[in-house]
């Protein structure tokens, strides 16, 4: 699509909640390429954590609340690759046979990924005003399998002249959050996310970037836990921080 004049933000809840830095680093990208950005107030979440746990009545009741926030036709940008595949893959399954179907597959259809918004609609160009740094990445199981976007991290991160990406052991491997999972499963759980910490701080790595801020939070409180390891970051700060003047 062309560059839009205008878009939605949906921030999701648990940057609004927790990474509040990471939601404004992410508008604030948008508007540095000359967007416009509406933030719609009554915004909430888009019913994943309880529709991955089976409760699906709940999860519509939520999504069905974000409908309201998002009616014009512009694109809604979501800094969550997790939140973004509950929208595309989910979304079409919950409202299926309801009565605002078609409104919901609207909202769908102008979803986009941040990163994958960055790369593929403004294609932005990235100026690095940052000291040199080594990080690795890691992408969640939504953003790879069902957002499809694992791959826009590493193009605005090849941008960064002073920035060396290092590619961990586990890369395509689940950190073990899953939401909920990481509560009902929770052994199962911190076996995951200790292999992924321990491929995360081999790679020598002093900083971690992800675009879902649940496998951060994850990824963090493990490497608090264990008393050492890399600082996690969300992309859109990271991005802001090394180029912003």
């Amino acid at each position: 699509m062309q560059k839009p004049e205008q878009i939605y933000f949906f921030a999701t809840c648990l940057i609004d909640l927790l990474y509040p830095k990471a939601g404004l680093a992410g508008m604030q990208l948008i508007q540095r390429a000359g967007v416009e950005v509406i933030f719609p107030q009554d915004q909430t979440c888009c019913g994943q954590p309880a529709f991955n746990s089976g409760y699906r009545d709940e999860a519509l009741a939520v999504a069905r609340a974000q409908l309201a926030c998002f009616r014009r036709d512009i694109p809604v940008v979501v800094p969550s690759g997790s939140c973004t595949g509950m929208i595309r893959v989910h979304w079409p399954e919950l409202f299926a046979g309801e009565p605002d179907e078609a409104q919901a597959l609207a909202v769908v259809a102008r979803t986009y990924e941040l990163t994958e918004f960055l790369v593929d609609v403004l294609d932005v160009r990235l100026q690095d005003l940052g000291e040199p740094i080594k990080i690795a990445v890691h992408t969640s199981c939504a953003a790879r399998r069902e957002a499809g976007v694992a791959d826009r991290i590493q193009s605005l991160v090849a941008q960064l002249d002073a920035v060396e990406l290092l590619v961990q052991e586990r890369e395509v491997e689940c950190c073990g959050f899953g939401g909920t999972f990481a509560v009902k499963q929770a052994d199962v759980s911190g076996a995951m996310v200790k292999d992924k910490t321990d491929a995360l701080r081999a790679t020598g790595a002093t900083r971690v970037i992800s675009q879902d801020c649940g496998c951060l939070m994850n990824i963090g409180g493990a490497f608090d836990k264990q008393g050492a390891g890399p600082r996690t970051q969300h992309i859109a700060e990271f991005l802001w921080e090394r180029t912003e003047s």
